[in-house]
């Protein structure tokens, strides 16, 4: 009997509980959906707007990295799943007059925010284009959909380099005189088309695809590569992550944020996931898709925006995003768009947050009786401990350099904390430099999945680009490093290495030092003083630890050599002195 590798959304839960003998729990399911496909599963099971998908399992990409092909079976359950999706939207995959567009997604078992890749508006060529027009009576929407889908499509599967169309599509908008991608003309769009086509048969010598079926089998493969690829092995070995865990692949209907003022997309999560605020964060883009958002590429508005333009969709956001918490009982991170008035789940998982915030949620979360207070304790790692502990800027030193005119820009308080290193503009050198023991800040016009290995060698990250939930903040957030977002106050020039104050026209250069503060969004030129944490000050902590102390069995003793050692570790909550070397004593 063929193993099954495929499971449909709507039914995978009981198709689960069939194939392993009951009922499975979050964990299994995430062990073989990923957890972006147990996500879809759960929330369709209750009946949250979820475009109808299936998902291709983390053990087929196992078996595929082994033998290097699909596993026997593969191919022919992802074309019964695709007749399924078929049958439940009334489209067909490569019918001009009806065609169903799709997206293709990794999902891991964890959350790996932008490691692995994605490819949206799957299945348009030239008859499918003139039907995705006809159908929704808006030729400019999907000559849209189409030059995004071709440049994902060249950039994810073919390994073109993306920037060549970028760059084709920005030469389009200085010849039009328009800022933003959605201003472009219907007449700009069909040229910009045409000459993806040309750039990808240039570059590859072949013509670009036009075989749905087989846009998504090469599609499917190129996710299940992605599970390899440096950026994402770099993430999976800071994270301590085992590789060989796989990825699963979501094959998802598509729904569009640009079809209009009446559309959107964006990202958010149930709680601050800096802060630990009990408060809806998150970012929205009108007239988009969610590849604009997290890519950083523009800056978006708040997420409380969202209630003005769409007061309806706002409030049903608010009802589905609380039962999401309260369903897996912990701070939730979404995606969604907004087609025409509509509004489309897209994915939940567990947010990424800072030690911060995991210390505020989860004791918070207790006190509000949604998790048990031992629950609370082991959601806090050592490592959380320590980076509450790191030091901060001197708010008197800071005060200074501000009379001093060293604040030479604000953005986005995206990540915590405060850094200061010498500016380099690119994520190897970047590697490199902190290697030979420089200490350096990246600075990114937004970062790519790819800049990853650079950020987790840095002190902190600074981009031009991007809000709260993009790319940077949220790998940032996740790896406690901090960040200043969205500073649209300078502007990174990578090819001079150095960026630019227009308001005050200095310049910084690679190599020069520069202070960020991921609290406040504050970017200062030089070095700033910085002070320890007070261990008291620290409420949710001490909190926290003292509920540890009710539960553990182990005593807490210090290694202390001086007085003021000794002081220290009774304030942290020593018991006593394990290891005393008195020769340290005397050389003091």
């Amino acid at each position: 009997m063929t193993k099954k590798w495929v499971y449909l959304s709507r039914s995978a839960k009981d198709a689960l509980t069939e194939t392993l003998g009951h009922e499975p729990e979050m964990a299994e399911m995430k062990e073989i959906l990923g957890g972006k496909g147990a996500g879809l599963a759960t929330m369709t099971a209750a009946d949250i707007p979820v475009p109808p998908a299936f998902t291709i399992t983390t053990e087929a990409c196992i078996e595929y990295m082994e033998e290097g092909d699909f596993p026997p079976g593969l191919w022919e359950q992802t074309l019964e799943a695709l007749a399924d999706i078929e049958e439940q939207t009334g489209k067909e995959f490569g019918n001009p007059e009806n065609p169903l567009l799709l997206s293709v997604r990794s999902g891991a078992r964890v959350s790996m925010p932008g490691m692995m890749d994605t490819v949206l508006n799957l299945g348009l060529n030239e008859e499918t284009l003139a039907g995705l027009a006809e159908l929704t009576d808006d030729e400019w929407f999907a000559y849209d959909a189409y030059r995004r889908f071709m440049t994902m499509f060249s950039d994810v599967v073919i390994g073109l380099d993306r920037m060549d169309f970028e760059e084709l599509l920005t030469e389009v908008k200085e010849e039009e005189g328009v800022k933003r991608d959605f201003e472009v003309s219907l007449k700009g769009l069909k040229e910009l088309v045409a000459a993806y086509h040309e750039l990808y048969e240039e570059k590859t010598g072949e013509p670009f695809p036009t075989d749905p079926h087989e846009q998504l089998r090469l599609s499917i493969k190129a996710v299940f590569d992605s599970w390899k690829i440096p950026r994402a092995v770099a993430y999976r070995d800071y994270n301590d992550i085992p590789h060989d865990w796989g990825t699963g692949v979501n094959v998802q209907t598509m729904v569009f944020g640009n079809m209009g003022e009446t559309s959107g997309t964006g990202v958010a999560f149930t709680r601050n996931p800096a802060t630990g605020e009990k408060k809806l964060f998150g970012d929205f883009l009108d007239n988009a898709q969610g590849e604009d958002v997290v890519a950083g590429i523009r800056t978006p508005m708040d997420i409380q925006k969202l209630q003005e333009f769409m007061p309806d969709v706002y409030d049903q956001f608010i009802e589905v995003t609380q039962h999401l918490e309260q369903f897996y009982r912990d701070m939730q991170d979404v995606e969604f768009t907004i087609e025409r008035g509509k509004l489309w789940m897209l994915q939940t998982r567990t947010g990424k947050r800072t030690a911060k915030a995991a210390v505020k949620i989860a004791v918070d979360m207790a006190n509000e009786g949604l998790i048990e207070r031992e629950t609370a304790i082991m959601r806090i790692t050592a490592d959380d401990v320590d980076q509450l502990m790191h030091p901060f800027f001197d708010p008197e030193a800071k005060t200074t350099a501000r009379d001093e005119g060293k604040l030479i820009a604000e953005g986005l308080d995206a990540s915590p904390g405060a850094a200061t290193g010498m500016a380099v503009f690119d994520a190897d050198r970047a590697q490199e430099w902190a290697t030979e023991g420089k200490e350096v800040i990246l600075v990114r016009p937004e970062t790519a999945p790819d800049d990853v290995p650079g950020m987790l060698a840095s002190q902190g990250v600074l981009t031009q680009h991007g809000g709260a939930t993009s790319h940077a903040a949220v790998v940032a957030r996740g790896s406690n490093l901090p960040c200043v977002a969205g500073c649209e106050d300078i502007r990174v020039d990578v090819e001079r290495a150095q960026f630019t104050v227009p308001a005050t026209g200095r310049v910084i250069k690679e190599g020069d030092l520069i202070s960020i503060d991921g609290g406040t969004g504050e970017v200062f030129s030089g070095d700033i003083e910085t002070l320890e944490v007070e261990y008291e000050e620290q409420e949710n902590l001490v909190e926290l630890l003292s509920w540890a102390d009710d539960v553990r069995e182990l005593g807490v003793r210090t290694n202390a050599d001086y007085g003021r050692d000794a002081r220290q570790a009774r304030n942290f909550g020593a018991q006593g002195i394990g290891l005393a070397r008195t020769e340290h004593m005397f050389f003091d």
